[in-house]
């Protein structure tokens, strides 16, 4: 089935107050076109769940910078000032989570599994609340699966079946984050008819929307299409 749609037809899915993952690391390889429609569009009180708070116009940073989420959990925000400040003046909750952490509670969900011990935070307050138990004579707090109402992320190359392909590091948290939300939606830098099996780094299976991202916001054509064969 042909899964790709308009950025505009995507919209359609994303509504004020949902949870929405977002892929990126300190903004590279964010969906910059479907968070510019987000901002144009007035969507707000949104729960975040991505690996940092972005800076304050790229990435998640551009939806924190215009006062659009409620909650954000991520694993550090200091790249953008805007976020601590909002966090300080009670204007968005922050909930920090250790990387691994939070790349594993999204695994979770995607997986099916309900929660997992991890020595990660405790002693510190990310272990506060939580359950803690003692396995051969170590201590370890028990994490609960991380899950979303849509995933918007950002990929290399996407077939028109949804199946995606991540240049380099590309990747960070897109892998886990499309098994683990109720809607999956997928900006790419280009669209090909069929990308080899081989080079599938997320099955089109995950996958329900393929978006073309803005032209400003697309690497050279020239280095993906050296990366894959099709």
């Amino acid at each position: 089935m042909n899964k790709e749609i308009s950025p505009r037809e995507a919209m359609s899915h994303i509504k004020s107050g949902m949870s929405v993952m977002v892929s990126g690391f300190m903004a590279v390889k964010s969906p910059e076109t479907i968070l510019d429609l987000m901002i144009d569009d007035g969507i707000k009180d949104l729960t975040v769940i991505c690996n940092d708070a972005g800076i304050p116009s790229k990435g998640v940073g551009k939806l924190v910078h215009n006062h659009r989420v409620r909650k954000l959990y991520a694993s550090h925000i200091g790249l953008n000032p805007e976020s601590g400040k909002q966090m300080t003046g009670h204007d968005m909750v922050v909930e920090l989570v250790p990387q691994g952490t939070l790349a594993e509670r999204i695994r979770c969900a995607g997986a099916g599994i309900g929660g997992f011990y991890t020595p990660t935070g405790v002693g510190t307050e990310v272990g506060e609340g939580k359950e803690h138990k003692f396995f051969d004579g170590k201590e370890y707090l028990l994490e609960r699966p991380l899950s979303a109402d849509i995933a918007l992320i950002k990929a290399s190359v996407v077939d028109r079946y949804g199946n995606a392909f991540y240049r380099g590091t590309s990747k960070n948290f897109s892998i886990v984050m499309a098994t683990a939300a109720e809607y999956v939606v997928v900006e790419a830098d280009m669209i090909v008819d069929q990308l080899d099996p081989e080079q599938v780094h997320t099955p089109g299976v995950f996958v329900d929307a393929v978006v073309l991202g803005d032209e400003k916001y697309r690497i050279d054509q020239s280095l993906l299409k050296e990366s894959i064969h099709v």
